[in-house]
């Protein structure tokens, strides 16, 4: 069986799992009073908020995209010529998940009364920064994307929904990371990892934004049932012992600090 069948395989089997494992109660069962309000009100909130219309209207442009653009993967490794459609319908993760991160990081500004320290690793076509951006137009959001045309695109949508402050970086992540937070991070409030999709990578990723975690961050890792791989990253990850309270969603998971927690892995559908 060749790995992308196996792939295929096992997160048809994760999801299945999920479904079976998974449970919302509406947050009854979860004891810390932050993490009841993110699952009562956060994640069963379908209001339409005033810009997700403008930035699910980027996304359908790009499903619609025609043009072939010079695309490289550092993480695969298979570069070469590529659909904008193509890539808007693999990489773009579902609106329920990024409208679920908007209604995060907006909860978090509120509680911390601040603009937050946001960090996006893998950009893709713009979509999920553009989110995290609108939550608070005052957060600083500092996103990493590989592919120089791919990042072209991401600022040509955020130029059309007047997102002129976003602080992009172009290039390897592996190698640019390190540096680049060193440089300009403080604290990161709210790390958003969608990047190259394996489980030392994930694991290195981690390990880079750690020193800039506080207790009250949120760190958000992206397919973490992507495959065999991705998942013992997540398991080793909600083992840390900085990890407190974990959110497993099923396509995405949530990650808490909060020493006041208790530590408890939820299971949940939204």
């Amino acid at each position: 069986m060749n790995n992308q069948l196996s792939q295929v395989l096992f997160r048809a089997w994760a999801h299945v799992r999920h479904r079976l494992c998974a449970w919302n109660t509406g947050g009854e069962g979860i004891h810390s009073p932050r993490l009841f309000y993110i699952v009562r009100y956060l994640m069963n909130d379908h209001n339409a908020y005033y810009c997700f219309d403008a930035i699910e209207q980027r996304r359908e442009a790009m499903l619609r995209a025609p043009k072939m653009i010079d695309f490289i993967d550092y993480g695969t490794g298979h570069n070469g010529q590529r659909l904008v459609s193509h890539i808007a319908r693999t990489s773009l993760e579902s609106p329920q998940v990024m409208q679920l991160l908007f209604r995060l990081v907006l909860f978090l500004s509120q509680q911390l009364n601040r603009p937050l320290h946001i960090v996006e690793l893998g950009t893709s076509l713009g979509i999920s920064t553009a989110y995290l951006q609108m939550a608070n137009l005052q957060n600083h959001v500092l996103t990493f994307e590989g592919c120089p045309q791919v990042m072209d695109m991401a600022q040509k949508n955020w130029h059309k929904l007047g997102l002129d402050t976003i602080q992009s970086v172009v290039g390897n992540i592996d190698e640019v990371l390190h540096d680049t937070l060193l440089n300009s991070a403080r604290v990161i409030d709210f790390a958003y990892l969608d990047a190259h999709h394996t489980c030392q990578a994930t694991l290195d990723y981690y390990a880079q934004i750690k020193p800039y975690l506080q207790s009250t961050s949120m760190v958000v890792l992206d397919d973490i049932h992507y495959s065999a791989d991705m998942e013992r990253a997540w398991k080793q990850i909600i083992s840390y012992p900085e990890i407190t309270s974990t959110m497993d969603l099923g396509s995405c998971g949530i990650l808490f600090l909060d020493p006041h927690y208790l530590r408890k892995h939820y299971i949940l559908r939204i």
